[in-house]
């Protein structure tokens, strides 16, 4: 696999949604950000924070978009065209209902699996050729009751379990920067 580039944290903007379900993978594009010492800072050229982080020696991209969900591809694909970064060299991290709340997988392509977030990054960049950081959230028994559940806080166990996941997956980040996906995924599923 390729070795990934740019790392993309999905989430909706402002501070009404910075606790929700919904923001996981911005709550761990800014805890790889704190991690290995690299500050995020708006540009409004990319539609979003972005930062630069050396991970095992090798520069990679964090990109938290400033769009709303639905429009994440626009920051993905104008800093991916601007960093000359091909889809296959994108991480995008995302909240997944059909995990229990902490877990973590690693899926290499495919669907959208009915996340917004997901579909307008596939449309976008004109492929679903990215690696896709699938952090769980857990499911809230209906499909009519998925909205307000992603846009609502975790309670304080599901919090600990994400934030543990997010923590698993920051240390599995040497590797997955590398491109030894299938070593990430054995240790995963």
């Amino acid at each position: 696999m390729a070795e990934i580039k740019l790392i993309v944290g999905l989430g909706n903007p402002g501070p009404e949604y910075s606790e929700t379900r919904h923001n996981v993978g911005a709550w761990l594009v800014e805890k790889i950000a704190t991690e290995y010492n690299a500050t995020l800072r708006f540009e409004n050229k990319f539609h979003g924070l972005i930062a630069i982080a050396h991970i095992n020696g090798a520069k990679c991209i964090l990109l938290e978009p400033t769009t709303y969900m639905n429009e994440s591809g626009l920051a993905v694909i104008t800093t991916a065209q601007f960093y000359k970064i091909t889809p296959e060299e994108v991480l995008v991290a995302h909240d997944e209902l059909d995990f229990p709340a902490g877990q973590i997988r690693l899926k290499t392509n495919g669907g959208h699996g009915g996340h917004n977030g997901l579909r307008d990054i596939t449309r976008h960049l004109h492929t679903d050729q990215f690696l896709r950081l699938r952090i769980g959230i857990g499911h809230p028994g209906h499909k009519d009751k998925v909205t307000p559940y992603v846009l609502g806080k975790p309670s304080n166990a599901d919090f600990k379990l994400i934030q543990q996941g997010i923590d698993d997956s920051i240390a599995l980040l040497p590797d997955i920067v590398a491109g030894e996906i299938n070593k990430v995924m054995q240790r995963l599923h």
